[in-house]
């Protein structure tokens, strides 16, 4: 048996069950750190964790951050100690397999993207809350679309900002209220590696506007088998207010949103061509990218010379483009003086005025009085368009339909692919062994086919009941120990702080609340009526309890009331400590909430809410759905796997439809969802509501997977876009 040569201080010589060097088992681990495809497999993620659990914690799941508290000694004593070598070993070979492997659904349903793949532009990316680039929804999603086509190998190419503060952290002070925190991120600690040109050089691209050149380096993000560049100003030769242009997501006055868009847009498209990527497809995620299609069409000019308007048309027939909100304040918008201020020395090369430039960012090309809006950009430089479910298809074709006057609504050219959610991240490990033991060998090679997820009716319901509610268990441990540093940190009384440890009950109904705080998802709906809402907290024998977490916009005054008054029911005795809400949403939050709540509560607005994709989520960890027939929940909603808020129609008057709503959210738990929980047989078994979580994973989890998503994108949009034949059948 080899034995590894420890450090004075460790001791005596360890005897090691591997011929691996210390420094050989230390590379292995930090690449399998730098590449985010550890971050969708729980046995590497276990791996991680069980070389420190209290720092991994600590360090937000940071698997970089961890290695670097290691020396190579280190690690060979822990991996001994923990016989963690073969795991390691076996990690390490299948990543390399992984990213190796040529023969995937991608190679045989997109092959024409192989030589030029699809260039996929988003404002922020979610990947794990390790790499805080994202928001919320928006960022989730794009991170979760990336996954899947690196599962897929769907030929894709990741273009975003690194932003070095990234979004804000959330807390609260005393009184409720918001407040927030920006803090930089350690560049060493994440995944990036500066992105080289061909010759070798650190790329830097350039990007001139009418006073000056913005300069911003690209770094490189392994996904898998994407590769994601992020474009980072805080370079030499920008301004020193330059320099903080990347820095936060979201945040600033409207010029630095300008700069910013105009940084993705021109400087990702700048940035491919010194890769000397060539991409067929253009996708731009939301209306931040819009710019992208005019640098394009001004290269075509310039290699091809091409005019004008016949770039235009073969440009827009590679371009496809995504809207994501039907709020019009979610829409971008600039006045004429920040566009030709950004967009002037582009606008002289492709050789049009300035009402042409505006022209393309106005619903109504000669209205002088119209400011310039990304989204309308977007549409009119694409020939492939979609909204993110069916009911935004049709919310958005009204929208915008005066683009195209001389159509009717229904041949507006937006159409929909409905969004989804990567499987293997939000997933929990415990339910994946659960469906390892009961579904086909390999079932997750074949998540698309409907077929499949019936399996999940051949599982013992004792057996499902009893893995939820370990998830259960986890959910609620996690909660205690994060309302009790909130406690702690804001200084409170040592009975408050001990009693935070006891929070929540297994055995009470627990309802789940997590998105942005924007006024429209109405987070206080279930609080319109407190001596209502106070019976069904403090039910002797059927109470419910709920968790609530999410951001408001730091500039949303009414969104951070909503917040307050929520936050603030922990001081009123009536509600016995039935309501929690846990600061600073982000995807670790998300991921417990998901995975451990009895029902996942939705409750916006019709028809606002464009998508939503956190009860997809939940779908795939048994939770049920509560939710307003709106986005995604419109098209997945039959009757016997969830529940309904009323009858998925609005009131002209928002005031009546809040009323209603309201009255049928109570109606809904008082006579339907409540019974259903604690009707147990005499085994202590809710079989109806067992049968309803049955139902649900049955009939929702292969149509709201990101992977059905990616595919759906591939054959409709991305192969003809590239010049392919579109395929329907696609199904894995």
């Amino acid at each position: 048996m080899s034995t590894v040569e420890i450090p004075q201080e460790h001791g005596a010589q360890i005897p090691s069950s591997s011929d691996l060097s210390p420094q050989v088992l230390y590379d292995k681990c930090l690449a399998l750190a730098s590449n985010l495809w550890w971050s969708w497999h729980p046995e590497v993620i276990n791996l991680f964790r069980d070389l420190d659990p209290n720092r991994w914690r600590q360090l937000d799941h940071n698997p970089i951050a961890l290695l670097r508290e290691f020396s190579p000694q280190r690690l060979a004593v822990r991996a001994e100690e923990m016989v963690l070598y073969s795991r390691i070993n076996h990690a390490y070979r299948r990543l390399k397999e992984y990213v190796a492997h040529s023969q995937s659904w991608g190679s045989t349903h997109a092959n024409v993207l192989g030589a030029n793949p699809v260039a996929y532009f988003s404002a922020e990316f979610g990947m794990h809350e390790s790499m805080p680039i994202y928001s919320g929804g928006l960022g989730v999603l794009s991170g979760d679309h990336v996954k899947s086509a690196s599962d897929l190998g769907v030929p894709l190419i990741g273009i975003g900002l690194f932003y070095d503060q990234g979004y804000f952290k959330q807390h609260l002070d005393t009184h409720g209220y918001q407040n927030e925190e920006y803090l930089d991120t350690k560049v060493e600690n994440l995944p990036l590696t500066p992105a080289r040109s061909p010759d070798g050089n650190d790329l830097t691209v350039e990007i001139e506007t009418r006073n000056e050149t913005l300069f911003a380096k690209v770094w490189l993000v392994r996904v898998g088998r994407v590769q994601l560049y992020l474009l980072d100003c805080d370079v030499e030769g920008n301004s020193p207010q330059d320099r903080q242009l990347t820095s936060r997501l979201y945040g600033g006055d409207e010029r630095t949103r300008i700069r910013q868009e105009l940084v993705l847009s021109v400087g990702g498209v700048r940035a491919l061509k010194a890769l000397q990527i060539t991409p067929g497809v253009y996708h731009l995620n939301e209306g931040h990218s819009a710019f992208a299609p005019l640098e394009v069409i001004r290269e075509r000019m310039h290699d091809d010379g091409l005019c004008f308007d016949d770039a235009v048309r073969d440009v827009a027939q590679q371009t496809v483009f995504t809207t994501h909100t039907p709020v019009p304040a979610g829409h971008d918008r600039f006045d004429g003086v920040l566009v030709e201020e950004h967009l002037g020395p582009l606008r002289d090369q492709l050789g049009i005025s300035f009402d042409q430039l505006m022209g393309l960012g106005r619903v109504e090309p000669q209205n002088d009085t119209e400011t310039f809006c990304m989204t309308v950009v977007g549409l009119k430089l694409s020939r492939k368009a979609n909204a993110v479910s069916s009911l935004h298809g049709k919310v958005s074709r009204r929208m915008w339909a005066h683009i195209w006057p001389w159509r009717v609504e229904e041949e507006i050219p937006i159409g929909h692919i409905t969004n989804g959610v990567h499987i293997p991240t939000w997933l929990a490990w415990q339910m994946k062994q659960l469906y390892d033991r009961n579904f086909p060998s390999e079932w997750m090679r074949r998540m698309g086919e409907p077929e499949l997820w019936k399996n999940i009716h051949q599982v013992d319901p004792g057996e499902l009941w009893e893995t939820h509610n370990g998830l259960k268990n986890l959910l609620l441990e996690f909660v205690r120990r994060r309302v009790t540093r909130q406690t702690q940190r804001r200084g409170e009384s040592d009975q408050i702080i001990e009693t935070s440890r006891h929070l929540l009950d297994p055995n009470v109904l627990t309802i789940g609340f997590g998105r942005r705080f924007a006024t429209y998802k109405r987070a206080t709906l279930l609080l319109s009526d407190l001596d209502r809402f106070r019976s069904l907290l403090t039910h002797p024998s059927r109470p419910i309890q709920l968790i609530f977490a999410g951001k408001a916009h730091p500039r949303d005054e009414p969104g951070k009331k909503l917040i307050q008054e929520i936050a603030n029911t922990r001081h009123d005795s009536h509600f016995q400590d039935r309501i929690v809400f846990l600061e600073d949403y982000d995807i670790n939050v998300c991921r417990h909430l998901i995975q451990g709540v009895d029902v996942w509560l939705n409750n916006p607005r019709r028809p606002l809410e464009a998508s939503g994709t956190s009860g997809q989520k939940a779908v795939l960890n048994g939770a049920l759905n509560l939710s307003v027939r709106d986005g995604w929940w419109a098209e997945a909603y039959d009757g016997a796997n969830g529940f309904s808020i009323g009858n998925g129609r609005h009131h002209v008057d928002d005031k009546i439809t809040d009323q209603r709503e309201a009255s049928s959210l109570y109606h809904v738990l008082e006579h339907q969802v409540i019974p259903m929980f604690y009707d147990r047989d005499i085994d202590g078994l809710p079989q109806q509501w067992i049968k309803y979580m049955m139902n649900s994973i049955s009939t929702l989890a292969w149509r709201f997977s990101a992977h059905r998503m990616v595919m759906d994108y591939a054959t409709t949009c991305y192969v003809p876009a590239a010049g392919g034949l579109s395929c329907d059948m696609h199904r894995i």
